[in-house]
């Protein structure tokens, strides 16, 4: 395999099921559909339960924990400073390096993506356009879907159209100025189709009468996420450089409560949950001339996105670097669909704990909300003990076995204490909100 050019979509609050490859009877999603049919597709593929740790899981290789990501708000969203980037990575390659929406891993200076490894950054602030919490984690004042205020390498500027549209046409101008000049990496993190629910009315108009208001406004930012993508795809093709690029397209966490009322794909639980529903992700891989169409049904995970591009761009890790990784490459899988892929245990925390209310106690929150799993397996804890499914016979989640299984409980319990003891030195953010500022700082910096 070649060196090749990197592209990431990644898609806020759609599920699993918000797709029609993945059999939601309503929506349509030819463009998206096409990423699925012509790549290498991951069927048992997870996230986080929520964007700011999945976002972390993506650009470090490890659980977000372990940079100190345990929550969206409350400067808890900000990963920690000694951690290496993915961009930081593929840098050191030789790739110039671009990010298009949703950072939201910090908006004070320091946590910046343009200090982390990104050359082009146009992005909005906090978790999403118009979102505004106390302390650190807020966009500008007022802020919309449509004609929003961007940040734009520092300086603030006031677009026209609707914000998936604006971000899709800065990142296709951006590729079409950097290509052939050294391989890139474009990040593509829409804030689509988070709330508060926008889009242009004809992309609503399909869907609606057929589902509630609002969740055909959802499935409307969804096709209009669809036809962004498509544009990407001809773009590349049109640049020549669609043989040399790698697409990737994920979501980030379970979908929209709403939305998997009408079709989850058989799952239980939503975004910010430890159910099946809350972490299974989409995930299409598209490289045309290399990547031959296959389905791939290992256990995998965000945090071997690190290390699969890491090894595609022909970097060695540092020691540091290795040290803070804990995905496995995907290549061997890229190249074979039946290729050896050892179990694994995946983790799984909500974080969140307090609230809104800063200063809860980790602690206090180690067995609410988190679950672990194997190939088969999946443990899961919400207040009380541990719940046991056998994803093999169960996918959805409705026969608890831990009775009747202690055989397998056991092992995976104690993995995850093992894990929770090792975690608690790297939560460095629990406190942060002690010294957070008075003002969010994308407000300070818009009205200078």
């Amino acid at each position: 395999m070649t060196q090749p050019n990197i592209v990431v979509i990644l898609i806020d609050d759609a599920g699993y099921g918000d797709f029609s490859c993945t059999g939601n009877p309503i929506l349509k999603t030819p463009q998206m559909d096409r990423l699925h049919d012509e790549g290498v597709r991951f069927t048992d593929f997870h996230v986080s339960p929520t964007c700011s740790p999945t976002r972390c899981a993506l650009m470090s290789g490890a659980h977000e924990f372990k940079s100190g990501v345990t929550h969206t708000i409350l400067e808890r969203e900000r990963m920690s400073l000694t951690t290496v980037t993915l961009a930081q990575v593929l840098k050191s390659a030789g790739y110039t390096t671009g990010i298009f929406g949703k950072w939201h891993l910090g908006d004070e200076d320091a946590y910046q993506p343009d200090r982390r490894g990104f050359d082009e950054v146009f992005i909005h602030g906090g978790g999403g356009i118009g979102q505004t919490y106390p302390g650190s984690c807020g966009d500008v004042p007022d802020n919309k879907y449509f004609d929003p205020v961007i940040k734009h390498n520092g300086r603030f500027e006031k677009t026209t159209g609707f914000c998936t549209d604006i971000f899709t046409a800065q990142a296709l101008k951006w590729m079409s100025s950097v290509k052939g000049k050294q391989p890139f990496f474009c990040y593509i993190p829409y804030n689509a189709a988070h709330e508060p629910l926008s889009c242009p009315p004809e992309f609503k108009k399909p869907y609606e009468g057929k589902v509630p208001d609002k969740v055909a406004t959802f499935y409307g930012m969804l096709a209009n996420i669809d036809e962004n993508v498509g544009n990407i795809m001809a773009r590349l093709k049109s640049l020549g450089i669609d043989t040399n690029t790698l697409v990737v397209l994920m979501n980030d966490n379970g979908g929209y409560a709403p939305a998997c009322e009408i079709y989850n794909a058989g799952m239980r639980g939503s975004k910010a949950s430890a159910w099946e529903g809350g972490t299974r992700a989409v995930s299409f891989w598209r490289w045309p001339g290399t990547l031959k169409p296959a389905t791939v049904d290992q256990l995998t995970s965000v945090i071997d996105l690190f290390p699969t591009f890491a090894e595609l761009a022909g970097v060695t890790l540092d020691a540091k670097a290795k040290a803070q990784v804990e995905g496995h490459s995907l290549v061997p899988l890229l190249k074979n669909p039946q290729a050896p892929w050892a179990d694994r245990n995946l983790i799984t925390h909500v974080g969140r704990w307090g609230g809104m209310s800063p200063g809860a106690p980790p602690e206090k929150y180690m067995k609410y909300g988190c679950g672990i799993r194997n190939s088969q397996f999946s443990l899961v804890r919400n207040e009380n003990d541990w719940q046991l499914f056998d994803l093999k016979k169960d996918p959805g989640q409705t026969n608890d076995i831990a009775a009747r299984q202690p055989d397998v409980v056991k092992p995976l319990s104690a993995a995850y204490d093992q894990w929770w003891t090792t975690i608690l030195p790297d939560l460095v953010n629990e406190d942060a909100y002690k010294t957070a500022p008075k003002v969010n700082p994308f407000k300070e910096e818009y009205w200078k």
